[in-house]
């Protein structure tokens, strides 16, 4: 499924335009990604949770180098599903 689907999918569900539910969804998109940035976990209840992980520091190879390059510690975003989440898709 594609923004556009789900864009789609709200406006025939709710009735509104499409050019208004494109807005609602990229304002929440823009709003998750602000709040992870800011080191915010996003919490939505009954959904999931939008989370950053920390990876630790690590030790990699560079094969065509044959060199060892060090990969600092960073944050990825992740999405874990709440429970009732998983049990509707089941």
């Amino acid at each position: 499924m594609t923004k556009a689907d789900i864009v789609n999918s709200i406006s025939q569900k709710t009735g509104i335009d499409k050019t208004t539910a494109l807005t609602v969804v990229e304002a929440f998109m823009a709003s998750v990604k602000e709040s992870l940035a800011d080191g915010e976990n996003v919490y939505l209840r009954g959904f999931g949770s939008f989370i950053l992980k920390k990876r630790a520091e690590k030790t990699a190879r560079n094969i065509s180098k044959n060199t060892t390059i060090i990969i600092p510690e960073h944050n990825i975003p992740a999405f874990k599903p709440a429970k009732t989440f998983v049990a509707d898709i089941k």
